[in-house]
C-alpha cells in the first residue's frame, strides 16, 4: 500500500498560506483524527513537534519511540512517520517549508535533515514562551508580524543547532534516491528564478532527466517540472500579498520575460488571475 503524501496531515489541498511556516497546537491537529496520526510523509516540509507534557508514541521509518518527557521531535521531508498521542498531550507542531529551512541552514545550521528527538529539560520555560508567542503571532496580523515570526524561528533554530552539537546519535545515511531528491529541492531554491530546464537540474545532480522525473513522481506524485512551478507559484503569491509590486514587476522578479506569460502561468496554476488573488487576500 502506498504511503500517503500530504501537505499537512489529512489535507489534500496545497500549502494553505503564502507564509513559509504553519503553527498550531498538537491537540488542534490530532483531535481531528482521534489522537492518531497514521503513517504518512511530506515532500518538502519539515516538522517540529514540541511535546510539552503527556505521552506520545512515535514511529519514524519503522523505528518506534515513546516520548515521556518534554521534547522536540524533528521530522524531515520524505521520512515516513506517524504519531499516537495520549488525550492529555499538550504542545505544538511547527511546520516549515523548504525555502525557509534552506535559509536557516545556510545561516544557523540547525541540521533538520535527519530525524532526532531533543529533550528540552532546563529549557522548558524558554521554549514554552517561544512557542506560545510564535503561535500567537502566526494567528495574528499585527504590525511587523513577519519580522517577529522570522526572529522567533531563528531563535528556535539556534537552540536546535546547539542541541545538535551535543547529540550523540549519528543518523544513518539516507537512501541514494532521497539524497538526489533533497539535492534537487535545494537546487530549485537556488535557481527557480532562472527557469532552468530539467536537463540542467539533472546534469547538476548527476542523473538523467528521466531518472529525476521518475524519482519526483515516486516520492511526491509530481513531475520534476511541477515542483519548480509550485515554488514559483508560492513566491508569486507571497509577492502579491506582502509587496506593492505590480504584476509586471513580480513577473520580472521571478524571471518571466513576458508579463502576459506570467499571468497565464499564475491562472493555470492557481485557478484565478493574479489581480483576483491579491484582491481576495487580506492585507497583513
Amino acid at each position: 500500500m502506498a504511503v500517503p503524501v500530504f501537505k499537512l496531515y489529512g489535507e489534500m489541498q496545497g500549502w494553505p498560506t503564502p507564509d513559509l511556516m504553519h503553527c498550531e497546537t498538537i491537540s488542534a491537529r490530532s483531535s481531528k483524527h482521534h489522537g492518531e496520526i497514521q503513517l504518512h510523509q511530506h515532500v518538502d516540509l519539515y516538522q517540529l513537534f514540541y511535546i510539552r507534557s503527556g505521552v506520545a508514541q512515535v514511529e519514524i521509518e519503522g523505528v518506534h519511540q515513546e516520548i515521556r518527557e518534554p521534547s522536540i521531535q524533528v521530522v524531515p521531508p520524505l521520512f515516513v512517520h506517524g504519531f499516537q498521542f495520549d488525550k492529555d498531550v499538550d504542545g505544538y507542531v511547527l511546520t516549515l517549508a523548504a525555502p525557509l529551512v534552506a535559509q536557516l541552514e545556510a545561516q544557523l545550521e540547525p541540521n533538520l535533515s535527519s530525524a532526532a528527538c531533543y529533550p528540552v529539560r532546563e529549557w522548558s520555560q524558554h521554549l514554552d514562551t517561544l512557542f506560545a508567542v510564535l503561535q500567537s503571532e502566526y494567528e495574528g496580523s499585527e504590525t511587523a508580524r513577519n519580522t517577529l515570526l522570522q526572529a522567533l524561528v531563528d531563535a528556535l533554530a539556534v537552540w536546535l543547532a546547539r542541541r545538535r552539537k551535543r547529540h550523540d546519535a549519528v543518523s544513518g545515511s539516507s537512501e541514494r534516491s532521497r539524497d538526489y531528491l533533497a539535492h534537487y529541492l535545494k537546487l530549485i531554491e537556488l535557481h527557480y528564478r532562472e527557469h532552468w530546464s530539467i536537463d540542467q537540474y539533472a546534469y547538476r545532480i548527476g542523473v538523467s532527466s528521466t531518472y529525476l522525473n521518475n524519482l519526483c513522481r515516486q516520492f511526491t506524485e509530481h513531475s520534476a517540472l511541477q515542483l519548480v512551478h509550485q515554488r514559483l507559484l508560492l513566491e508569486a503569491k507571497r509577492n502579491l500579498i506582502y509587496t506593492a509590486m505590480s504584476v509586471a514587476q513580480i513577473a520580472d522578479n521571478l524571471g518571466f520575460a513576458d508579463p502576459a506569460y506570467f499571468s497565464r502561468f499564475f491562472k493555470r496554476m492557481s485557478g484565478q488571475t493574479a489581480q483576483m488573488f491579491r484582491q481576495q487576500r487580506p492585507t497583513p
